[in-house]
């Protein structure tokens, strides 16, 4: 199997001003990705939800003389919100089913991991 991690961008002050009904059918959303996923033979080992980005610190620098600031690395409207982990023989369909998340007008960045395993 192939490792992939779907990636979801998203605008956090839409998500910040989201009531908790709208914040249920998104996570209702996401229920059902991860359904779709099993049912049709992917795996999924890893994701979360991430902390809006005023959270994130960025390093910059080498081991002994590191920078740190707040705030997230790129200042724009749309942030990494969230990712999932998954194993697949199936990327085609990995692509189908990610649309569910893209939703209307939105999208979805799927990429391939690197796999290092046969590196000494």
């Amino acid at each position: 199997m192939t490792e992939y991690v779907v990636l979801l961008p998203g605008n956090e002050s839409t998500w910040a001003a989201a009531t908790e009904e709208q914040k249920a059918q998104m996570y209702a959303k996401h229920g059902e990705f991860a359904r779709l996923l099993a049912e049709r033979g992917h795996k999924v080992t890893g994701g979360n939800e991430l902390t809006h980005s005023r959270e994130a610190k960025v390093v910059r620098g080498d081991l002994d003389a590191v920078t740190v600031t707040d705030g997230p690395y790129a200042e724009t409207v749309e942030q990494l919100t969230g990712f999932y982990v998954v194993d697949t023989d199936d990327l085609d369909d990995l692509l189908q089913v990610a649309g569910l998340l893209a939703g209307a007008g939105g999208a979805v960045e799927v990429r391939g991991t690197v796999d290092h395993s046969g590196n000494a």
